[in-house]
């Protein structure tokens, strides 16, 4: 793999790209996914892929990677799959616009989630009204089964768009897993959707010798745990949390 040298194409914030952001984020501190200072970790909150591989790709930075051939190119795939599918699902689509209309509009939100910029309007309020009033009749048990499906179908067919970065797919199914999880959700179904491997979590690197005391005092104390543990300090010597504090404050 050649030396990375990102962003390859421009990104700016869209119409929905920023509230996604935050809510994906609100969602990942809860589940430990990324650390709890993670709105002011500047390299996750960058619409731009970092260059070291170490780092995960954040779904809104993948427009930096790809561009939007490869995201147009993805959903027009996925698209043309539903529309041969059972006549059930397909006419669910259907009934709002031919496959070309859905390819437009889904990859304008594609583009817009993904760091493209303003693409698709309306933004979340749209998002929101189409699935509530177009597409009710997919966003059960039955329909999620059935888009993840084609979906994972198209991805597989896809997999010469997504260069040769090893975090372009896990970003991409970390974005298609956090909005399956929020429709599931909303509409109360049971999200059983699998992907495949999903971003890593994000852990803080904790630099004791660069903490104040009042720093160090107010990490919790699975943080203080897991950081001791990886400068070799035997935690199972210091019980409590003040002993762990007293420990990271002499290191």
């Amino acid at each position: 793999m050649s030396r990375l040298n990102y962003p390859t194409f421009p990104t700016r914030h869209g119409y929905m790209s920023e509230k996604i952001q935050l809510d994906y984020i609100h969602s990942a501190i809860a589940k430990k996914l990324l650390p709890q200072d993670a709105y002011r970790v500047a390299q996750i909150m960058s619409l731009e892929a970092s260059n070291d591989m170490t780092k995960p790709i954040q779904f809104w930075q993948l427009f930096s990677v790809l561009g939007p051939e490869p995201m147009i190119s993805i959903v027009s795939d996925f698209y043309r799959r539903v529309f041969r599918d059972e006549q059930w699902f397909a006419s669910a689509f259907a009934r709002i616009g031919g496959v070309e209309h859905h390819i437009r509009t889904q990859s304008s939100m594609w583009i817009d989630v993904m760091g493209g910029g303003p693409a698709y309007h309306g933004g979340d309020f749209r998002l929101n009204f189409h699935h509530t009033h177009n597409a009710f009749q997919v966003m059960t048990d039955k329909g999620a089964h059935l888009w993840t499906k084609l979906m994972l179908e198209s991805l597989e067919a896809s997999k010469g768009e997504m260069t040769d970065d090893p975090r372009v797919r896990p970003a991409i199914n970390t974005f298609l897993s956090f909005f399956m999880g929020k429709y599931a959700e909303e509409f109360a179904f049971e999200n059983k959707s699998v992907f495949g491997d999903t971003n890593p979590p994000v852990k803080r690197k904790i630099n004791f010798m660069k903490m104040t005391s009042e720093a160090i005092e107010a990490l919790t104390e699975t943080e203080l745990r897991e950081a001791l543990q990886e400068q070799g300090v035997d935690i199972s010597k210091y019980p409590e949390k003040q002993d762990l504090v007293n420990k990271a404050q002499m290191l």
